[in-house]
C-alpha cells in the first residue's frame, strides 16, 4: 500500500471547537460507536494547557516533567505522555472492515505515518521514519521515539497512539507542527474526501472526567 491511499472513501471532520481534554478524549471514543464502512478523520484543539496520558502511563511521571499546573487527562490508546499546548491533533478511526484493521499493530501505524510523511515532505517539512526504537528512557512520547514515529534533523515531530476495540482501530496521533491543516492529510488516506461535521447528541462516556481514571495505577 506504500506510495498509494489506504482508503477509498474517508470522512473528515475538522473540529474548529477547543475542547477540554475530557470531551476530546470522549468524543474518540465515541465516534468509534459510530463506525460503518467509511473511516472517520477528526482534527481537534483544547482549551486550556492539556497534557494527555498514554493508558498505560503513570500521572506522577508525568507531573514531574510537565508539572502541577498542567490539566492532565488519560487517553484509551497506548503511547506516551503528550503536551498538547503547541501541536497539532489528529484521530483516525477505521472500521474492522478494512485492509488496515486487518494489519499488525506496526504496520497500521507505519502506513499511516508514510502518508502523514508525504503529506508534510510534499509542504516542506524535512521529515523521515524511525526504524528502530530509542534507548531514550522517558514518559515523554515527543523525547522518546518508537518505530515508525517521524523524525526531523534528529527530532521526534509525529507520534500516536493505537486502540483496538470490535469496532476498528483507534489511532490518535499528535503532529509537532502547526502546520499543514492535517485536514489535508485526508488526500493522502484517501481517493475520496467527504467533508463531514457529526450530530453528537449526548452519550458521551463521563470517565473521562473522573480522578479514579486520570488517577489510575496499572
Amino acid at each position: 500500500m506504500d506510495g498509494d491511499v489506504l482508503f477509498q472513501k474517508l470522512l473528515v471532520w475538522r473540529d474548529s471547537q477547543a475542547r477540554s481534554g475530557p470531551e476530546n478524549m470522549a468524543i474518540d471514543e465515541w465516534l468509534m460507536t459510530q463506525l460503518e464502512e467509511v473511516p472517520i478523520l477528526r482534527q481537534y484543539q483544547w482549551s486550556g494547557d492539556w497534557v494527555s496520558l498514554g493508558y498505560f502511563q503513570s500521572l506522577r511521571a508525568a507531573k514531574m516533567i510537565f508539572g502541577s499546573t498542567s490539566k492532565y487527562v488519560r487517553r484509551w490508546t497506548g503511547g506516551g505522555v503528550v503536551d498538547h499546548r503547541d501541536d497539532t491533533t489528529y484521530s483516525l478511526m477505521i472500521p474492522r472492515s478494512g485492509q488496515l484493521a486487518s494489519m499488525g499493530g506496526s504496520e497500521s501505524y507505519r502506513q499511516i505515518h508514510v502518508s502523514l510523511a508525504r503529506c508534510l515532505l510534499d509542504r516542506g517539512h524535512s521529515c523521515e521514519l524511525v526504524s528502530l526504537d530509542s534507548v531514550i528512557n522517558s514518559v515523554a512520547c515527543f523525547e522518546k521515539p518508537v518505530e515508525w514515529d517521524l523524525l526531523c534533523q534528529g527530532k521526534k515531530i509525529a507520534g500516536a497512539g493505537q486502540r483496538r476495540t470490535r469496532q476498528g482501530i483507534l489511532h490518535q496521533g499528535s503532529v509537532a507542527v502547526k502546520s499543514p491543516d492535517l485536514a489535508e492529510l485526508a488526500g493522502y488516506l484517501a481517493k475520496e474526501v467527504i467533508t463531514w461535521t457529526p450530530e453528537i447528541e449526548g452519550g458521551l462516556n463521563p470517565r473521562y472526567l473522573s480522578d479514579a481514571w486520570t488517577d489510575r495505577v496499572l
